[in-house]
């Protein structure tokens, strides 16, 4: 099966925040995969086409917000998966976010090899933040956040 991509999928299990714009309702997800134009995640409601989300994900002891828009919402087994298109200015911190989560499971995977510690994604994320996370810049938030 031919699928046409634009940008290439990483998959993560990075926790993620998820609210809603127009219902301010908010709540925990993990992220499925991510690229530089967008994630998906698992959701218990259904979201639809065109809602506009706010992703929260901290990093570092900084919070990365980004501004979404739901592009599709499929059922699944007792949930949803709905993938999210990044709008607007934030395409420089989507690219830095897919940076710093590929990095995690880069690190995740030679822990693994070097030291035989199975950890999950989140384990890692929490030895790389501290190791690591300072080397980036600081995440820019943007006017259209607020």
């Amino acid at each position: 099966m031919f699928v046409n991509r634009k940008y290439m999928r990483h998959p993560t299990e990075v926790p993620i925040e998820v609210v809603q714009e127009q219902g301010s309702s908010c709540s925990m997800k993990t992220l499925h995969d991510i690229s530089y134009g967008g994630l998906c995640f698992d959701s218990q409601t259904r979201l639809r086409k065109d809602f506009m989300v706010r992703i929260r994900m901290q990093l570092s002891g900084s919070v990365f917000e980004v501004l979404g828009q739901v592009v599709w919402c499929r059922k699944k087994a007792g949930s949803f998966e709905v993938g999210i298109t990044f709008t607007g200015e934030d395409e420089a911190n989507s690219v830095r976010m897919v940076e710093q989560v590929c990095q995690i499971e880069k690190y995740r995977h030679q822990i693994l090899k070097n030291e035989g510690r199975k950890l999950s994604s989140q384990e890692a994320a929490f030895e790389w933040i501290k190791k690591y996370a300072a080397g980036f810049p600081a995440v820019v938030r943007f006017s259209s956040m607020r």
